[in-house]
């Protein structure tokens, strides 16, 4: 077993998220930084470099993981993990450094092939159900995040996934493809309620559910390091102005509380498809009342408030970690993929 610290990286194409473990498995620190991929590789070197700079350039060994090979910076997704992995291991120092192939498990960096590429791709769900599977045993795995959200049964330590690559997965309803601070507001709901009438939603980039989630007063602004939708100011005014152009409206600060209401309305229609996600999970199998719903991501407190609905027990991904060193302000379950790809990869050092 590794005497060195651990460092695992989740790749977005949004975030780059890092979280490091020690050897007895304490997570000492989590990271997140902005990378907004699609406009060029220099996104990726200058995020993983800020990390690396607040992570005091200490000797680590590495994981990664990654869904950054979706961006369209990229021919195709083989392209993407190519060019990921060889910026990756470029920018890290020259350490042990292992890559997460999903059911492959992981694979050198320095010995991956073409034919590995599809297993590495958008691999990061299955790194987070893994590790919860092995602390849980039996549970849905839902982790929200700023974009995506992962719906994954667990039964007897192993993720009983039905499909594997995005397409599969949005089939299966795996993934639903929505979140709470970069999904536009016009992709949740075509229609909402407004002074006790249903009004349509204009199919415009006008608002996003980070202005949702900043009007109802359920952002932390440390999960929001996206750009809002006019280039504004990330204020409850501002949110509730940009909210107000989905109908059409004008926005006075004195009728706020209509604000409230119309993003408690389009916030009710996203946790409704996510709910609708998970009974889709476990309906025909059996699934005991005793089961929990085990939350991740910045958005995990609608999960807690679809297990109360569903009436299943809930459990935090955090609560997975005896203990944990907060020094960035974000948690273990903010950066789910990163830390559990660091405590998978601990056996193979």
């Amino acid at each position: 077993m590794t005497q060195t610290n651990i460092m695992g990286w989740d790749i977005g194409g949004a975030h780059v998220k890092a979280a490091v473990i020690n050897p007895a498995g304490k997570v000492i620190a989590v990271y997140q930084q902005p990378c907004p991929l699609w406009k060029g590789l220099d996104q990726l070197r200058s995020a993983v470099t800020r990390i690396l700079d607040e992570a005091s350039g200490r000797p680590y060994q590495q994981a990664i993981t990654m869904t950054g090979e979706l961006v369209d910076l990229f021919e195709d997704r083989d392209d993407g993990v190519k060019q990921i992995i060889e910026t990756m291991t470029m920018l890290l120092p020259k350490t042990h450094c292992l890559v997460f192939a999903g059911q492959q498990g992981f694979l050198e960096s320095g010995h991956i092939q073409v034919t590995d590429y599809q297993a590495i791709a958008s691999a990061n769900w299955l790194a987070s159900a893994s590790f919860a599977a092995q602390k849980v045993g039996n549970g849905l795995f839902v982790d929200i995040g700023s974009t995506t959200t992962d719906i994954l049964l667990l039964n007897d330590g192993k993720v009983l996934a039905q499909g594997y690559t995005d397409y599969q997965r949005l089939i299966s309803q795996e993934l639903i493809y929505t979140g709470i601070v970069r999904t536009a507001v016009m992709a949740v709901a075509q229609t909402a309620r407004d002074q006790d009438q249903e009004i349509g939603i204009m199919a415009e980039y006008f608002a996003t559910m980070a202005d949702v989630y900043r009007v109802t007063g359920e952002l932390n602004e440390l999960h929001d390091q996206t750009e809002t939708a006019d280039g504004a100011e990330k204020t409850i005014t501002a949110s509730a102005r940009r909210l107000s152009r989905m109908i059409g409206s004008d926005f006075f600060l004195e009728e706020l509380p209509r604000w409230q209401q119309f993003a408690k309305n389009i916030r009710v229609q996203q946790l409704q498809k996510i709910q609708r996600g998970c009974e889709h999970r476990i309906k025909n199998v059996d699934f005991s009342k005793t089961n929990p719903l085990i939350g991740a991501g910045v958005g995990r407190f609608l999960v807690k408030q679809i297990a109360q609905s569903l009436d299943y027990p809930y459990l935090d991904f955090s609560d997975l970690f005896l203990e944990t060193i907060n020094q960035t302000g974000l948690s273990t379950a903010d950066c789910a993929p990163a830390v559990a790809v660091a405590c998978l990869a601990k056996e193979f050092f």
